[in-house]
């Protein structure tokens, strides 16, 4: 069977808040944490799984918690932090593919059928994805797999922990029907209440009722769409935008650059890193931005147009070279880099291919396989492995 009959990926970070805590704080790693409140009506936020293993579960008062698992390190939430990570989560899933339709900070559907040509199963896709999250931003996440949106989220529950379920098609019943009930989106304690009084207690028992009865008990619009999601049936399609605008990729430095030789491999650095993301994306684009944030926050960007279409590191680094000597010097050292690309097309669209670029091309290809199998850090230039080598690489292309 089709690699791709089961388009639709649900991607949902594990322990969101906690995992984000362990990111700044690694010695949380392996021990019962719990995110919340620590006042006296406090509640939790989110429970790592050791602490939901002694049975804290997000929405519990935070005093029933502490009962529950005294040993836990109970952390305040940042919801700041959480932001600004989440926004590293959807830009790593953007990276894919454009249809991404975002339910919450912390998951997302993906519609992925347009990877058919660079990867051989959508399985493959949401390895590839939990493989970059755990490169940027660094988290753990769990993908459900199949043919619709309500069979994807189902899946990605019974993938968690940082795991992967996919619902082959076909099989959707199969799966679905021994499920609790509880299960289905829409019910909740009074529609559960009203099921249990009809003897229904497996979504297959709900699948085998007419559809009449379920509708004179719960509401014609609320049976229908309960005796729908039983026979798994969920037309919705993955709501992202059209098309992608940009993608691109920043970094925010602990301590400003100030050296050119620092900028120059930062911003080879980022161009890797763009490369990366538009290989995954299988798109390449036409316009490049770079965008530099000064001490003082004074933040200015820059951009060129190419005719032909970029995406390998070696031409995003000769673009964004160029762009950075358009850059007016700025009140003390650099603070934040960008580098981004706009008027995307796919990279299987025809190109028209000038004798030169053959063998730069053909190279740069050969990298992507190597990167594709073994990770984005498998190769890179030499340079980037050792800053002291940025001022010797300084005047030369990374291809």
């Amino acid at each position: 069977m089709d690699g791709f009959a089961e388009p639709i990926l649900h991607v949902d970070m594990d322990a969101f808040f906690v995992e984000v805590e362990r990111l700044r704080e690694p010695s949380l790693s392996g021990r019962p944490v719990i995110v919340g409140g620590l006042g006296g009506r406090g509640v939790v936020a989110s429970a790592s799984y050791e602490a939901r293993a002694a049975g804290v579960r997000s929405a519990m008062p935070m005093a029933v918690a502490r009962r529950r698992c005294p040993h836990a390190a109970f952390v305040p939430p940042d919801h700041r932090r959480y932001g600004e990570i989440s926004a590293q989560v959807f830009e790593t899933l953007r990276s894919f593919t454009p249809h991404v339709e975002g339910i919450s900070v912390d998951e997302a559907f993906l519609d992925v059928a347009g990877l058919r040509l660079h990867y051989p199963t959508s399985e493959a896709v949401a390895q590839a994805i939990r493989r970059a999250l755990r490169q940027h931003p660094g988290l753990p996440a769990s993908v459900g797999i199949a043919r619709t949106k309500f069979l994807a989220k189902m899946a990605s529950q019974d993938a968690k922990p940082d795991g992967i379920c996919r619902v082959r098609a076909g099989e959707e019943l199969g799966f679905l029907h021994p499920l609790p009930v509880r299960r289905l989106w829409g019910v909740g304690e009074a529609t559960h209440a009203a099921l249990e009084g009809l003897g229904v207690a497996t979504i297959g028992d709900l699948a085998a009722m007419a559809p009449s009865v379920l509708e004179r008990r719960l509401g014609k619009a609320a049976g229908a769409h309960l005796t729908a999601l039983a026979h798994g049936i969920d037309p919705r399609p993955v709501a992202g935008p059209a098309g992608a605008k940009s993608i691109s990729v920043e970094e925010t430095y602990e301590q400003d650059l100030h050296t050119s030789e620092e900028i120059d491999r930062a911003l080879a650095v980022l161009c890797h890193r763009l490369e990366s993301r538009l290989r995954r994306a299988a798109m390449r684009g036409h316009t490049v931005t770079l965008k530099v944030r000064f001490a003082d926050f004074t933040t200015i960007t820059r951009s060129g147009s190419h005719a032909d279409p970029v995406a390998h590191a070696g031409e995003f680094v000769a673009a964004v070279r160029s762009l950075w000597r358009k850059v007016p010097d700025g009140v003390g050292g650099v603070r934040l880099l960008g580098v981004g690309v706009t008027g995307l097309e796919r990279r299987d669209d025809p190109e028209q291919m000038a004798l030169d670029t053959v063998d730069s091309r053909a190279a740069a290809a050969a990298i992507e396989e190597i990167r594709e199998r073994f990770g984005d850090d498998s190769i890179v230039p030499g340079r980037l492995l050792d800053p002291s080598a940025g001022a010797r690489d300084a005047s030369e292309s990374a291809d």
